[in-house]
């Protein structure tokens, strides 16, 4: 029986990802009978993401209603559910995330997680999520479920629980992936593998694997990825930590040297450790290029996007995204197994219990109920013990505006620990979060001084591109690539 309700979606002008949740919330007929209400605080991208999923529901003739607004308690008015896909200052804020931090030696990957730059992207949130679980508070269903895409998700997710008083589930694609690349690693696919996943957002483990109902261990699966062509080569980080930790990491290569403060040390180590022929291996702002790039791609090639829109969908190409299973899950009572992000409250004992945990859990009318009584093997919680401390400390930064408290959590991050003297650490987010003013309330009383500590600052700083950088293509560049024109660039160097 299909179900009427509706789904707000917050940064709803993200083409890509928006499109790719819309469609498969429809691959649920239950679903069908929705309003899907997207807002955003560009009303060009809402208008162009609204017209293509128009065109979705006119192809398929479905009962779906779309709506769009700028105006944020409209969208939100009545809805169920909330999907938070915002990036809280744009491409704007998020290069000084990276390019700042470069000028004191810290060489980031992605930066929107924690190290200096995902530090600031959460003070910059959490202002916004405030302003979000109020209004959803005030105008959505009561007990409205806010599914958060949004990095940091350990922060965002910890401030809308904690501080917003929204129910809120933090949801990443990272299991999914690692999950894919394991089964490749041992010449299967992701149906035959089973497997058991905990720890943080973004540094989780996979703790014990089954292939085909047997246990794959430690040496297996160092075998297996050393002798893979392809991962042999992107994943160096992955399988170093591996031999070492004893278990592999959801994370990406790029992302998980950053956490780490053993890998983005000195530009030969670095070099060392990743790979460039794709931007996620590891490249300096390789996500700040990528995102650069699919911005310009988007919106040149909007008129393929509405065209494709016209075709049926292929409900057999359902995303394993999580959201359009909790939400069928929780509608229709079908049960889901995923991971999820939640306030650990001794699911995992021995980690805290304010963290905030990925972990696995299932789903069905009743709610999300977390596999309980997870002990983490010891070096990987020791890991994850680090971040949480620092995401605590960003938290109570971020909500109570002292600079000299989110200081302190920039110092004692991993990887700017390791790179950055105290007096470095000082410059550098004073700099940051006059660079981030106008998106950084919170701190509106600490500008003017941060900015005249920046006059008369003593510590040096450096014009350093980074280790490994690589230039923003442009779209006929991009074009002659995804043609299979041309080789993309950085393709194999070292």
């Amino acid at each position: 029986m299909s179900t009427t309700f509706k789904i707000a979606v917050i940064g709803g002008g993200s083409l890509g990802f928006t499109r790719k949740l819309f469609a498969d919330i429809l691959a649920v007929p239950e679903l069908h009978n929705i309003e899907f209400a997207l807002t955003d605080i560009d009303a060009h991208k809402l208008e162009q993401v609204r017209e293509l999923l128009d065109r979705i529901v006119e192809a398929n003739r479905l009962p779906t209603r779309v709506t769009a607004s700028t105006d944020r308690r409209v969208a939100l008015a009545d809805a169920r559910y909330v999907i938070n896909c915002s990036r809280i200052g744009g491409l704007e804020a998020y290069r000084s995330d990276i390019e700042i931090p470069l000028k004191y030696g810290v060489d980031q990957c992605v930066g929107d997680t924690i190290c200096a730059g995902g530090l600031l992207y959460g003070q910059r949130n959490v202002p916004a999520l405030l302003d979000f679980c109020r209004d959803i508070n005030e105008v959505a269903e009561s007990d409205a479920l806010l599914l958060n895409y949004a990095n940091p998700m350990a922060i965002n997710t910890w401030v809308a629980l904690e501080y917003g008083r929204v129910n809120t589930v933090g949801l990443c694609h990272g299991v999914q992936n690692g999950w894919r690349q394991i089964a490749e690693a041992l010449g299967t696919t992701k149906d035959e593998v089973d497997i058991f996943c905990t720890g943080i957002n973004h540094q989780t483990w996979y703790t014990d694997i089954r292939l085909r109902g047997r246990r794959v261990g430690r040496d297996e699966l160092i075998e297996a990825f050393e002798r893979h062509p392809q991962f042999s080569r992107e994943e160096k980080v992955r399988i170093d930590v591996l031999k070492r930790f004893g278990y592999y990491s959801t994370e990406s290569n790029g992302h998980l040297s950053e956490y780490l403060p053993w890998y983005r040390k000195g530009e030969d180590n670095i070099r060392r450790w990743i790979d460039l022929s794709d931007w996620i291996h590891g490249e300096t702002g390789g996500y700040l290029r990528y995102c650069t790039e699919n911005q310009h791609w988007f919106e040149e090639t909007f008129p393929e996007f509405l065209e494709r829109a016209g075709q049926p969908l292929d409900p057999a190409r359902r995303t394993d995204e999580h959201a359009s299973h909790i939400i069928e899950a929780l509608e229709t009572g079908r049960v889901y197994r995923g991971h999820f992000n939640v306030r650990n409250r001794g699911v995992i004992t021995n980690l805290a219990d304010d963290a905030i945990i990925e972990s696995p859990g299932f789903v069905d009318r009743f709610g999300i109920n977390m596999v309980a009584d997870v002990t983490l093997p010891g070096a990987c919680a020791a890991s994850c013990t680090a971040s949480i401390n620092v995401q605590r400390l960003a938290v109570e930064a971020a909500i109570s505006g002292d600079i000299d408290k989110l200081k302190l959590a920039v110092l004692h991050d991993p990887l700017v620990g390791a790179l950055c003297t105290p007096d470095e650490v000082w410059a550098m987010v004073d700099e940051m979060v006059v660079a981030q003013a106008q998106w950084l309330p919170q701190y509106a009383g600490e500008i003017d001084a941060a900015r005249e500590r920046m006059r008369h600052s003593k510590v040096a700083t450096r014009d350093w591109q980074g280790a490994a950088r690589l230039p923003v293509r442009d779209v006929e560049t991009l074009r002659r690539e995804r043609s299979g024109q041309q080789r993309p660039l950085g393709q194999g160097i070292e």
